[in-house]
């Protein structure tokens, strides 16, 4: 990366730091809506790393790693540069929720457009103003709908830079994860910049197991990267290819007896839907050895749910 990099038109020299804000749209009170982008820059250059949280507006995890790495001053790189963007999604954020007013997902509106949907058009701001100025990324994401993630980072294994970004990361649970079609991580693998997933938690609820791994995972990452030394030992990490959801067979009041991060075999008891009026009881069975690495907790399930994520070789 050069001596001094340029984002949406501001320049920022090695040595400094910025926060810039990148104007996305405006709500109907013509109140501005600014996507706020911290830059940590060292003396020395060196790669840039990207963070980025609330991809989905209500995945507050990946929020809070990043805040708290910012105010914590983590991120401050001995070598190289970090880009952080804790909030993508501000809309989302502010209404509690996954996508944006008219509903869409941004990560499923990649590489986006100038002149669009609003998701698109926050998806063409990331393309055009930020992804050309980086090397890799940490997109920060947690379960949806009252489900909740095993702390997990997830990459094409056949990618190898991503690969070795999330062994790097070193989360209980590495997982591969096929490319997904108009996602950020598929766009910026497009553009050669390897792009890694990190999942943990659920949506609108604090996760301190979660948010503690995520910072652990990105020092960690800094270290590969040469641009900040993290002294740690490496813990174990269980890499996993294949997953699966376990589905309600009926309809009724679901309780786990089994838990986030277990490890379990086949025809393994995970839990039993029983009647809410007092009647008979179904068990929920493992379909196969594995890990579970995500779980309902909404305990009003209907036949056909996905109550348990188990993944596995």
């Amino acid at each position: 990366m050069p001596e001094i990099i340029s984002i949406n038109g501001e320049e920022i020299k090695l040595g400094e730091n910025k926060t810039l804000n990148l104007n996305v749209a405006k709500l109907p009170t013509h109140t501005s809506i600014d996507l706020s982008v911290d830059i940590f820059r060292a003396k020395k250059d060196g790669p840039v790393l990207l963070l980025t949280g609330g991809l989905h507006g209500d995945e507050t995890n990946g929020i809070e790693i990043i805040r708290r790495m910012i105010s914590n001053k983590k991120l401050q790189p001995e070598v190289g540069t970090v880009v952080a963007i804790p909030i993508v999604n501000v809309y989302g954020f502010i209404f509690n929720q996954r996508g944006v007013p008219d509903g869409k997902d941004i990560n499923r509106s990649f590489p986006g457009a100038k002149v669009g949907s609003l998701a698109r058009m926050i998806a063409y701001t990331l393309m055009q103003s930020i992804l050309p100025v980086v090397d890799c990324g940490i997109d920060f994401h947690t379960g949806g709908a009252s489900r909740a993630n095993y702390p997990q980072v997830r990459c094409s294994f056949n990618q190898p830079e991503a690969k070795k970004l999330a062994s790097a990361f070193s989360a209980p649970v590495m997982m591969h994860s096929n490319l997904i079609k108009n996602s950020f991580r598929m766009a910026a693998h497009k553009k050669g910049k390897p792009i890694i997933v990190y999942e943990a938690g659920e949506t609108l609820r604090f996760d301190e197991m979660a948010i503690n791994e995520g910072i652990k995972g990105t020092m960690r990452v800094m270290n590969y990267l040469g641009m900040k030394p993290y002294q740690e030992e490496k813990p174990t990490t269980r890499i996993v290819k294949k997953s699966a959801w376990i589905r309600a067979k009926k309809s009724g009041l679901f309780n786990a007896t089994a838990a986030l991060g277990d490890v379990v075999s086949a025809k393994q008891e995970l839990g039993y839907i029983s009647e809410p009026f007092g009647g008979r009881k179904a068990k929920m069975l493992s379909s196969r050895d594995g890990i579970i690495i995500g779980l309902n907790n909404n305990p009003i399930v209907h036949k056909g749910d996905a109550i348990i994520h188990l993944a596995y070789n």
